[in-house]
């Protein structure tokens, strides 16, 4: 086999070289850096969004206001700035809750709570008044505004209105447990309770709002949440002479029962902590 010249034996690897870079460098662009931004949380991100808001700031980091409106960016919902959701206990409630020094209220203000009250009369987990939805649907749509932050305690009460409607166990069962998850992510360190549904018992015309009751504290069970029966409370406390309609409370009877809840929501351990220990907004 003859040998290459020696000449070309000096270039072949020079020219070696340049065919593999003329080679490797067809149809290549150079590569731009992509600028990174944070998107703006829309209806598509809403699902992946709503993640507990262990590292959001507090109100009095962002400077907020107290009484503003914030558009939480984690669901894309308005929040209400609160002066001390650390010492605030929110309820949801119908009309057994709404009106000022109502029974809930009294009995939650008692264990030593600021209070945020949302709900209306005429609704309940499933029944609707036709100014707004029911629970969970007029807190989803903004009917109701929660507060920012992260409050130490969350009450749920109602069902009267879900037996006045009709509503069946499956329906009521359904949006209880929708509220419980929406309220569950939102305020993951918060503690959830729940109250029954008013009546006289089972022995004593309670019907259908006292198996209400019994059905909201199966469901309350089932999560592990603290839950007041109220299904006989009418009979059981002397509070039948109490009414002023059939249904709703004088302020006597406000009174009366207001002392109860304290008592058993004291039982269940739902007390106000001391400052040091106060649920905080989360950091």
């Amino acid at each position: 086999m003859r040998k290459a010249p020696a000449t070309f034996r000096m270039l072949a690897p020079l020219i070696a070289v340049g065919v593999l870079l003329v080679g490797c460098g067809q149809n290549q662009t150079p590569l731009e850096p992509v600028p990174t931004r944070s998107a703006a949380p829309g209806p598509a991100q809403t699902s992946a969004a709503e993640k507990p808001l262990r590292s959001a700031p507090s109100p009095t980091a962002l400077n907020l206001p107290v009484g503003s409106l914030y558009k939480n960016p984690a669901n894309n919902r308005n929040e209400l700035v609160l002066a001390d959701v650390r010492h605030t206990a929110v309820l949801i409630g119908d009309s057994q809750a709404m009106p000022k020094d109502s029974w809930p209220q009294q009995g939650i203000a008692a264990l030593g709570y600021k209070l945020h009250v949302v709900g209306m009369g005429g609704t309940g987990f499933v029944a609707t008044n036709g100014k707004t939805g029911n629970y969970i649907d007029a807190l989803q749509r903004g009917d109701w505004v929660l507060p920012y932050g992260e409050p130490p305690l969350i009450v749920v009460e109602g069902g009267g209105n879900d037996a006045t409607q009709r509503a069946t166990d499956a329906q009521i069962t359904s949006n209880a447990e929708r509220l419980l998850a929406a309220l569950t992510k939102r305020y993951p360190g918060s503690k959830l309770a729940m109250i029954g549904t008013l009546a006289r018992g089972a022995s004593n015309g309670g019907a259908r709002r006292t198996e209400v009751d019994a059905l909201v504290g199966r469901i309350a069970a089932k999560h592990g949440i603290p839950f007041v029966s109220v299904g006989d409370w009418l009979t059981r406390y002397n509070a039948v002479g109490d009414l002023q309609d059939g249904v709703h409370l004088k302020p006597s009877g406000h009174a009366k029962l207001g002392a109860v809840l304290a008592h058993e929501l004291t039982a269940l351990g739902l007390t106000a902590r001391p400052d040091s220990e106060a649920a905080t907004p989360a950091q």
